[in-house]
């Protein structure tokens, strides 16, 4: 936080630099310069509490404490009592408050960082003028939480069971600030006594499996930073579980481990990244409720902004690198479990890294950079929730003489709704949180080939061609909302980022090796039929050349209601009926059953008013010769997966 002069907290440089560099209008700091009645009384209401202190070096370190209400409290005018079961051993922040030099009481007890020091029973320890310290209260059932920044004054441990302690400590508050629970995930918090075995080995990069596998299904860490040696802060960052990405984890010589995380909007005081601006030491600490784990980090962190934070992590405007130092993972270290209630609606979709591979993730080029404008010309409802929006696209060079090059079938095109839906920062936003951090930037598969009159023999469209851009898509959201709801009439130009996918989503055609010798079987589910509706005439033409040995099978999941949009794909391309095998759920209306009866079974396909299953998806060709496509949501994804185990499958997602 902010360091106190003359009894005002004001921004200090390292936060008026940010407040530059992010454009944030100058503003009043709201810290308090004590620890007001009503913060005092949040805090003992509130069962954890994060910590942070340095260690000899300078490094932040930040643990997190408690499990049940009143451990922490106010017990006279600015100091807080907390009395705690820690991990003594292992605890970086426990360990750097409490342990010591001491002669003639033994060789150092194996935690810490081999320094000498140690925790002596019943010890007293009074650093003088105080040992700097900073914590977040927190209760996770409400999302209450309040920083505090000052120092600890006295504290003691008493060692209970091996590697475990009961701590007592004065906590002087010189600064309290309570914070807005937009991001905190509610959870039920309860005690448990802890059992701390170190994990990690040396300085403890590269991160264990284990550490990997925390982070990754993670929904909140706790940061400590330093404004130099006059203060420090600690602060929590909530998200969907996995809103946390590793960048690599490589041994020390080569490359080292390495975080990243996006920063979502929040109140634009940017205490934390005003302390990193100044000095990039920060120390992180993250929790697993359901097993007591605990990863502790110490290391440099980078603030990423505009186009440097979107290059790393696509479409995210402000992001935080977080090269590993050392790190620490401990099973059963912390004195709590927590089980989730329920998530922060304002919680965003995870932001997944550019690097991460295999995880067929619809992003375009993170550029934002507009290759183009479509303007919406006409759209076709097909049922209570798809339709179908055809656009103009007006391409530009950008003065540089460059053309566009053509999208492929079954591409995806990324659309920037941000002009139309963009309401500006606002700090909470109850009628529409997710808007907070929505950069409203889109991607959807075009759901038809390129008209070929509009390419030239090179590729690129043709100067002064306006090829139409069909899109297919579901209302799921702000954007399609917006589309749906737009007067055709009136003119909608949406700006064009890019055309991705497809390179290993492409299904064989002619001209492809593989296209003679396997059976390829599309197995999709809604809307995601769209990348073989681009695809669809090419893959039966070819599968019905003379002496091609392959086929071509399709099966498709579909909801009652959407029963329409199987009747315009099957007439859009002559011959799918017959690889086809349609599986309905849901209610049928009286109109829809007439199509089945009627139109789809007149073009050959196979219609079965049940869930697909394994054995449907696994009796299609033979096992040593057939290749996957899967195009589905989430949940099903999984699912088919999990059946197509050791077979050779390529997958899209069509979450936007």
């Amino acid at each position: 936080m902010a360091q106190i002069i003359a009894f005002e907290s004001d921004f200090h440089p390292g936060e008026l630099a940010v407040h530059k560099l992010l454009r944030v209008p100058r503003r009043h700091n709201p810290t308090h310069h004590d620890l007001p009645p009503q913060l005092g009384y949040r805090v003992a209401i509130s069962p954890l509490v994060a910590v942070g202190t340095l260690d000899r070096r300078g490094r932040p370190w930040a643990s997190v404490w408690g499990g049940e209400k009143g451990f922490a409290r106010p017990v006279a005018k600015d100091v807080l009592g907390v009395r705690a079961t820690v991990g003594e051993r292992w605890d970086p922040v426990v360990r750097e408050l409490l342990a010591i030099e001491k002669e003639g009481e033994g060789k150092e007890d194996g935690g810490g960082d081999g320094d000498g020091r140690q925790i002596i029973d019943d010890e007293v320890v009074k650093p003088e003028g105080g040992r700097m310290m900073a914590g977040l209260s927190i209760d996770p059932e409400t999302r209450d939480r309040v920083k505090l920044a000052g120092a600890m004054a006295v504290g003691t441990a008493t060692k209970t069971t091996p590697g475990v302690a009961e701590l007592q400590l004065a906590f002087r508050v010189d600064e309290a600030l309570g914070n807005c629970p937009k991001y905190i995930n509610k959870k039920r918090i309860y005690p448990r006594v802890p059992a701390p075995r170190l994990e990690s080995e040396g300085n403890g990069v590269p991160l264990p499996q284990a550490a990997i596998d925390l982070l990754d299904k993670a929904d909140l860490f706790f940061v400590a930073s330093k404004h130099g040696t006059k203060s420090m802060d600690v602060n929590i960052r909530g998200g969907p579980p996995g809103f946390v990405r590793v960048l690599r984890n490589r041994e020390d010589g080569a490359g080292g481990a390495a975080l990243v995380y996006p920063e979502y909007s929040g109140n634009r005081l940017y205490q934390t990244l005003g302390n990193i601006h100044g000095d990039p030491a920060v120390g992180i600490v993250v929790p697993d409720f359901e097993t007591g784990d605990v990863l502790y980090i110490t290391g440099n962190a980078a603030i990423l902004v505009g186009e440097v934070a979107a290059a790393v992590m696509p479409h995210a405007k402000l992001a935080i690198r977080i090269e590993v130092v050392e790190a620490r993972f401990v099973r059963e270290g912390l004195s709590f479990r927590g089980e989730v209630i329920d998530y922060s609606p304002y919680n965003p979709a995870v932001r997944r890294l550019a690097c991460e591979k295999g995880l067929n993730d619809p992003t375009a080029d993170p550029s934002s950079d507009t290759i183009a404008t479509a303007k919406l010309v006409t759209r076709e409802r097909l049922t209570p929730t798809i339709s179908r929006y055809v656009f103009k696209l007006a391409t530009s060079d950008g003065g540089t003489g460059k053309r566009l090059k053509a999208w492929q079938p079954g591409q995806h095109v990324t659309l920037d709704f941000s002009e139309e839906l963009d309401m500006g920062y606002s700090h909470m936003r109850d009628e529409d949180p997710q808007s907070l951090n929505d950069d409203f930037v889109r991607t959807f598969t075009v759901s038809r080939p390129i008209d070929a009159d509009t390419v030239d023999e090179a590729g690129d469209i043709k100067s002064g061609a306006e090829p139409e851009l069909e899109i297919t898509v579901r209302r799921h959201g702000p954007a399609t909302a917006l589309l749906e709801r737009w007067n055709v009439r009136a003119p909608l130009e949406i700006p064009v980022l890019g055309f991705g996918g497809a390179e290993g989503f492409r299904l064989p055609t002619k001209g492809d090796e593989e296209k003679s010798h396997k059976t390829s079987v599309f197995v999709a589910a809604g809307v995601g039929i769209t990348p073989l509706m681009a695809q669809g005439t090419g893959v039966l033409q070819t599968a019905g050349e003379e002496g091609n040995e392959s086929e071509f099978r399709l099966l498709w999941s579909i909801r009652g209601e959407d029963i329409p949009l199987a009747v315009d794909v099957l007439k859009r391309i002559p011959g799918l009926g017959s690889t086809m095998k349609l599986f309905v759920t849901g209610k049928i209306g009286e109109e829809e059953r007439g199509l089945i009866l009627g139109t789809i079974h007149d073009l050959g396909a196979e219609v079965l008013e049940r869930r697909i299953g394994a054995s449907d998806v696994l009796a299609e060709g033979d096992k040593e010769n057939r290749k996957y496509y899967l195009c589905a949501g989430p949940g099903m994804t999984r699912e088919l997966l999990k059946w197509t185990e050791g077979e050779e499958v390529v997958y899209e997602s069509f979450e936007y």
